[in-house]
């Protein structure tokens, strides 16, 4: 199983969704970027898969993850972030043991997670993608340098859950398309497989969700 980065992307942003209650959710809508009553002194989850976030949120039907957000950040961002990062736990691939991934861990403020990607019926798919945890400085470098913009993603995911769950459509619902692009430094994965719609540029490549 292949560990991917898909995401919406162009040449100077990217897009994490992240889920949060409406009292967090409203006031990011309307400045721009997350302020309180978000903390920055918690570990903030982005993922750059839409439908491993419906799959994490239950369609957003979970209390207190009940809006969807797409937050738009720098490609620099992103990139600083894999850089910075150390896996959420410990792989004898990348660490020669136990200490090292420790003290790695202790000093990142970063974190790197591998999960089976889902379908539009939120299904296992045979590849692994990304959420990244941020925390300390880089917490605070995403809230206040690299996030160019925040819309609100719900509907299109109960929309999404309305047409899986009910009658198949004539036409369903299609994520959209997909390309690749390298990344400078996607630490902590292996080369990224040639994916079904097309091949790899470069190990670690982002591909368009």
């Amino acid at each position: 199983m292949s560990n991917e980065i898909r995401a919406r992307y162009d040449d100077d942003t990217i897009v994490v969704y992240q889920a949060y209650s409406p009292e967090i959710a409203e006031p990011a809508l309307r400045a721009g970027t997350f302020v309180p009553p978000f903390k920055r002194g918690r570990m903030t989850w982005g993922k750059p898969s839409f439908l491993w976030m419906a799959y994490r949120i239950g369609w957003a039907r979970k209390p207190g993850q009940e809006r969807v957000l797409a937050v738009t950040i720098t490609r620099a961002g992103f990139e600083w972030a894999l850089a910075h990062s150390c896996l959420s736990a410990f792989d004898p691939s990348h660490h020669p043991g136990d200490a090292a991934w420790g003290r790695e861990l202790a000093t990142s403020p970063v974190r790197i997670q591998w999960d089976p990607d889902k379908d539009l019926h939120l299904r296992p798919l045979p590849r692994r993608a990304i959420q990244i945890g941020l925390a300390g400085e880089a917490s605070d470098s995403y809230v206040g340098e690299w996030i160019t913009g925040v819309t609100d993603e719900t509907e299109r995911a109960h929309v999404f859950e309305a047409l899986v769950r009910g009658p198949p459509p004539r036409r369903g619902p299609r994520a959209p398309p997909r390309r690749a692009a390298p990344t400078r430094s996607a630490r902590n994965s292996p080369p990224a497989s040639a994916p079904a719609d097309g091949p790899a540029l470069a190990p670690h490549g982002i591909h368009a969700n």
